[in-house]
């Protein structure tokens, strides 16, 4: 369509004349010492789920752990993946009781999942570990036998976005159309302030100050649940804004109430509990379509990790402001080798 008609239809952004560019990267952020508070645990009586004089049936156990994760703000599709690989495990190996689960039961069902990657069966091992953590916690199994078994696999680093790709994307993009243009704002948002894609798409109005142009982040929306405070430039500030007031048109279109940032081609909110979410499924899809790589919301925080690290910020500080629990997850982020810590340390000798 030529930029000189006229457009009337709700998702056509009439005064958004050029292409995106990539402003400069300035990031730097704060934390707010404040955190959510955990709802207790559920105190159960374990004679309640005892149906026996031998043990917990673990049916029992499992459905009060999968209350007790959901009331402590486990996202749904974590806590249904938890479930259905505990189930496997007990259906693979004919469980019913927990005092029947020993480390040679776990290992030999690991070792039945088939010709699939150690990465895989690390993975498994790691949700197993999870579930047996809660029955634990709950005092229905007296040692924790499971704590330091490991699957060893080699670790691959995977590199954070190029910018030029990045760059090429936001040019080609149709910053007239708005499901185009929302994607555009996506990707700036990641690559500005390095949040995780599920808690953009969970962004609200309330969630943005644009007097300081800080993004406020609550634990509700966070995968650490802790409250974090992320800057924002004007660049950024200014097309967050003009998806709002697009945003306000096709809400009264569809009659829609929400404030949520990144709507739907329906003006509603993206489904947080399905994976791929539309704007994930989208990045791939230009990805595919301009020949692009490395195109995807992780490696944009890797990037907005490394621009920091360039930017003279520690490792703690990066840390933080990518809301991880373990920096050992930010130097995997951020590639570090060995060489690059042998290096390091011999400045301080």
């Amino acid at each position: 369509m030529s930029k000189n008609k006229q457009r009337t239809g709700i998702f056509d952004l009439n005064d958004i004349t050029g292409s995106m560019q990539l402003p400069k990267f300035d990031g730097v952020f704060q934390q707010n010492d404040t955190k959510l508070i955990a709802p207790p645990k559920i105190l159960v009586d374990v004679t309640e789920v005892n149906k026996g004089e031998r043990s917990v049936k673990v049916a029992n156990a499992l459905l009060i752990v999968k209350e007790q994760m959901r009331l402590s703000g486990i996202r749904k599709v974590t806590i249904k993946e938890y479930v259905y690989t505990f189930n496997r495990l007990v259906e693979g190996m004919g469980i019913e009781y927990l005092d029947e689960i020993t480390l040679e039961i776990i290992f030999n069902w690991l070792s039945q999942l088939g010709n699939i990657s150690d990465v895989a069966k690390q993975s498994r091992l790691r949700t197993i570990k999870a579930v047996l953590n809660r029955f634990y916690d709950n005092g229905w199994i007296k040692k924790n036998f499971w704590k330091d078994v490991r699957i060893r696999v080699d670790t691959k680093i995977k590199l954070p976005a190029n910018e030029k790709q990045l760059s090429i994307l936001l040019s080609l993009l149709d910053m007239t159309n708005f499901i185009q243009f929302r994607d555009a704002v996506a990707v700036l948002t990641i690559y500005k302030t390095g949040i995780r894609m599920n808690t953009l798409i969970q962004l609200e109005e309330k969630h943005i100050d644009f007097n300081t142009n800080s993004l406020l982040l609550t634990g509700d929306i966070m995968k650490n649940h802790d409250v974090l405070k992320l800057p924002f430039d004007d660049e950024l500030a200014n097309y967050l804004k003009r998806l709002i007031a697009q945003n306000d048109i096709i809400r009264q279109h569809y009659k829609k109430r929400n404030q949520v940032i990144f709507l739907s081609k329906f003006g509603d909110s993206l489904d947080v509990e399905t994976k791929p979410c539309a704007i994930t499924k989208r990045l791939s899809y230009y990805a595919k379509k301009y020949n692009l790589n490395n195109i995807n919301a992780h490696a944009i925080r890797r990037l907005y990790a490394t621009n920091l690290r360039k930017k003279g910020a520690d490792v703690v500080l990066i840390s933080k402001a990518l809301s991880h629990k373990s920096l050992l997850t930010t130097t995997r982020y951020l590639g570090v080798s060995s060489d690059e810590v042998l290096k390091g340390l011999r400045d301080y000798l």
